[in-house]
């Protein structure tokens, strides 16, 4: 079974894409949403959360403003936050892929926003990333309600800059075009991972720079 790893930055169109992974039958893992579980009422990770970070929990779960601020003026409160969250987000992922294995799946989206800030690249067997030119990004960012310029700033400088991660890529998918555009480009990816001769990367890292597909 593969595992191809889907990311991007922040308003490169990450969510569609993965959105047309799963309309061509393929599983998604969604790292978002299981982070969304694990703060919500009643999800693993609020009651350990609360005991780490008194007061940042109510009644609709993790309330993630106050949790924000407790880390910004903490700085080691993010590694104590990892410590509690990372367990619990790997054995969400291992339940997927074991259901993922047990239908049969060939290949299995992981989407992760952090995916190479985390180190998560290390165990996939190949990275797609979503880009834009960077005035699209910002058109699409900056209508979220909400939003500001500052705000926007910040999220950027968490996260790797968009020309580091596609040089890091297998494939890179354009959302610039398009949703037809880049459902082909996705189709395209699909197609390369499936081909009888692709290689891991993992395995053309073992085995040097002119390994290829």
């Amino acid at each position: 079974m593969i595992l191809l790893g889907l990311t991007g930055s922040i308003g490169m169109g990450k969510s569609t894409t993965a959105g047309l992974f799963r309309e061509a039958g393929v599983p998604v893992y969604d790292a978002d949403a299981a982070v969304h579980a694990l703060y919500a009422p009643g999800g693993a990770a609020a009651s350990m959360i609360e005991v780490a970070f008194p007061g940042c929990t109510g009644s609709e779960g993790v309330d993630r403003a106050r949790l924000s601020e407790r880390i910004a003026a903490d700085p080691g409160a993010l590694r104590r936050l990892e410590a509690v969250v990372h367990p619990l987000l790997a054995g969400e992922r291992a339940a997927f892929l074991e259901r993922a294995r047990e239908d049969g799946a060939d290949v299995v989206v992981l989407d992760i926003p952090l995916l190479f800030e985390t180190g998560s690249d290390a165990i996939l067997d190949a990275v797609a990333v979503v880009s834009a030119p960077a005035a699209a990004q910002r058109q699409r960012v900056l209508v979220r309600p909400g939003m500001t310029e500052v705000k926007f700033a910040a999220i950027l400088a968490r996260q790797t800059p968009d020309a580091e991660k596609r040089a890091r890529a297998d494939f890179v998918i354009d959302t610039s075009r398009g949703v037809e555009a880049a459902r082909l480009q996705m189709l395209d990816v699909l197609a390369a991972v499936r081909r009888r001769d692709f290689r891991s990367r993992r395995e053309r890292l073992d085995r040097g720079p002119d390994a290829g597909h």
